[in-house]
């Protein structure tokens, strides 16, 4: 097995990168020798990237400790290793201007976790579950879906102040767009939003964040269109 000793804490990236070295440790084949980092230091690069100012290194690490939240709080039947991967990779090629960011993580993904010792079967539910943010909507008999999307989504259910940073980021992100145009296209995806039946899949998600992030949509669309 290869060595992957936890790196340097002083790094302020230093414990991200043991996130990533835990979570793939986890998912891949027995005995892999592959060394983790340098794959950990190109997933934090490009999350890095200076056109992102939502779909940060700041948002991955939020997912991750929502998906560590959704295994402490429920029965869950999935497969948390292969969960946290997909995390890393889901947004991990992102461009504003581009719409199959979803696709060209997943095929990333594809990529690079067979190389890295996570068998075939493994790689295939990483990638699946990275196109499967395309529309959030996993189906009832599938937990590792339900933890990625909730975990992802759970920003619309911040308290308000972080919420409203969320949505500035999300501007920065589009500022290539018109205002008008921004404010019309938003808000054709916040009712969208509001018109599911519902926004979280899993107990505690509909529990806790189901309601908060319906007032916070609400509010949000209430002020694009007033």
């Amino acid at each position: 097995m290869a060595n992957i000793d936890a790196p340097d804490t002083t790094d302020p990236l230093g414990a991200l990168r043991s996130r990533w070295f835990r979570a793939l440790e986890g998912a891949r084949d027995d005995g892999a020798q592959v060394d983790p980092a340098p794959y950990a230091d190109n997933l934090i690069s490009r999350w890095s990237e200076p056109q992102r100012r939502y779909h940060t290194v700041e948002h991955l690490t939020a997912v991750l400790d929502h998906i560590d939240v959704l295994e402490a709080h429920e029965k869950y039947a999935g497969d948390a290793d292969l969960v946290r991967l997909a995390a890393w990779f889901h947004d991990a090629v992102y461009l504003p201007d581009r719409s199959e960011n979803e696709e060209r993580s997943a095929r990333l993904a594809e990529r690079a976790l067979p190389e890295a010792g996570v068998s075939a079967a493994g790689t295939a539910e990483v990638a699946r579950l990275v196109r499967l943010t395309v529309t959030h909507a996993p189906a009832d008999d599938d937990p590792n879906g339900q933890v990625l999307c909730d975990a992802d989504l759970a920003i619309l259910a911040a308290p308000p102040a972080a919420y409203a940073a969320y949505t500035a980021a999300v501007r920065e992100e589009y500022a290539f767009v018109p205002p008008d145009a921004f404010r019309e296209g938003r808000a054709a995806i916040l009712r969208q939003l509001l018109e599911l039946p519902r926004l979280f899949h899993t107990p505690y998600g509909t529990r806790e964040w189901e309601g908060p992030a319906r007032l916070n949509l609400e509010s949000e669309l209430n002020r694009l269109t007033s």
